[in-house]
């Protein structure tokens, strides 16, 4: 695939649509380009991780159960696979598999390291981004924590004093 091809596909994913051109081309430079037959595996949930991958065309299945069901998330062209994955070598909760002939681009956080480095902007921006996801998850939780509370019937529990 073309420099410029793997930039649009960059441009395209969560995360990498908020850099700049200019940091977008070092990471299609520099990033590792694969490709998979149906049925090839990228990684086993336990598996390390090696880095993010943003889908360049086909399907990549993720499976949490690792068992082959249906109910597998399905990641498509722009998808990114792994956001974490891009900054700290975590411990893979899924194993991905193509469901379909298909390309990747695979990102190291050593990579996404010097990108964020040399393109400051970019990682107040993601950094903005990330702390928003934080913050909807945050909230998310708090409203289920009040559903369930409502549903046990009790009463919602003082906060500790060093909750906020």
């Amino acid at each position: 695939m073309a420099l410029d091809d793997d930039i649009a596909t960059l441009s395209r994913a969560p995360l990498f649509n908020l850099l700049e051109r200019d940091a977008l081309r070092l990471v299609a430079f520099a990033s590792e380009s694969r490709t998979y037959r149906e049925g090839d595996v990228l990684f086993k949930k336990g598996d390390r991780s090696d880095g993010g991958y943003v889908v360049s065309r086909g399907a990549i299945a993720l499976d949490a159960k690792d068992d082959g069901s249906p109910e597998a998330f399905l990641a498509g062209p722009g998808a990114l696979i792994g956001q974490a994955a891009l900054f700290a070598r975590i411990e893979r909760r899924a194993t991905a598999t193509a469901r379909e002939p298909s390309a990747v681009i695979r990102v190291t956080p050593s990579l996404m390291r010097r990108v964020l480095e040399e393109f400051p902007d970019a990682a107040a921006a993601i950094q903005d981004a990330m702390a928003d996801e934080l913050a909807r998850l945050t909230e998310g939780l708090e409203r289920v924590r009040q559903q369930l509370i409502a549903i046990d019937g009790g009463e919602i529990p003082p906060k500790a004093p060093d909750e906020t």
